[in-house]
Formats: C-alpha cells, structure tokens, sequence
C-alpha cells in the first residue's frame, strides 16, 4: 500500500487577500475551485511540484482563526534564497529568521507560517 501526499489546507478569513499573498509571496495560482453555499475551496500550486494548498473560506467565519501555538508550517524551496527574502521583506510578512540553519519563515495573512528554505 502506498500514500501519496496531495495537498495541505488552511481555512482563511479572506479569501481574496489570501490568493493575492500566495501569489506574489510564493508563486502560487488557482488549479481549481469548489463552491457551496456557505464556502468556497480553492487549489493552489505551481509547475515545480504536484502538491496543492487548498485554502477553505467558511462565510460564517469572517475572523482569523486561533492557529494555537504554531507549531507547524508548510515548507517551500527556492532557487533564489537572496530574492526570495529580499520580496519578502519588501512585503514585511517574515516573522522570523534562523541564520545559523539558514532559513527563515514568513506569515500568511491569517498568520499561517511558512518556511523557505535554500536549494542545498
């Protein structure tokens, strides 16, 4: 028996604002999109990998939601680790830096974390 990982979700306040941030933060687009009454689930990904970020809006949950302690995060690899921080920055979304391991983290905009780490 085998399992194959295909996406990742994370329930978020807006939508829209969301889409925008994995966009430009990350290069990521919508695959797809399924529509309810009271939700909206949209597929993120890109060309350097099968896996998927499914982002869910639930209409009757406008607030952010209580991500706990944070102890996970998604991890992304990038081939240009200077340009990569540098737009982060310019973004303001890196919430926190580990130069000795030599990866940081930025935040999404309901404060899911995500790593970036260099191709090593």
């Amino acid at each position: 028996m085998k399992f194959k990982m295909i996406h990742e979700n994370y329930n978020v306040s807006d939508l829209e604002r969301s889409m925008r941030f994995y966009e430009e933060a990350l290069g990521l687009k919508e695959a797809r999109r399924k529509t309810g009454d009271d939700y909206i689930i949209v597929y993120l990904s890109n060309a350097e990998a099968e896996f998927e970020l499914e982002l869910t809006w639930l209409k009757d949950h406008p607030q952010k939601y209580d991500l706990g302690e944070e102890e996970f995060h998604l991890a992304f690899r990038t081939d240009d680790f200077e340009a990569a921080h540098a737009l982060h920055e310019k973004m303001g979304c890196i919430c926190f830096e580990n130069p000795k391991m030599g990866i940081y983290f930025i935040t999404d905009p309901d404060g899911y974390w995500l790593e970036i780490v260099p191709t090593r």
